[in-house]
């Protein structure tokens, strides 16, 4: 099973770079502080990318949604 097909890893991935950049801004310092904005920052532009995207990208319909039509 590829991580694209997983329905957990994915989220659980965000996770745990949420946390560590929460328990490296909370005990770091200095060159710690660049490490806590990366554990923070790419969950936030993650988040936020569906929306910076808009409706550019389409979906092409599944399999079963061509079957009923």
């Amino acid at each position: 099973m590829s991580w694209r097909r997983s329905t957990f890893l994915l989220p659980l991935l965000i996770a745990l770079l949420s946390g560590a950049g929460l328990i490296v801004a909370l005990f770091g310092d200095g060159a710690w502080d660049m490490l806590s904005w990366l554990g923070l920052g790419i969950p936030a532009v993650l988040g936020c990318w569906p929306l910076l995207l808009g409706g550019k990208r389409s979906r092409q319909p599944t399999a079963a949604a061509r079957r009923t039509e």
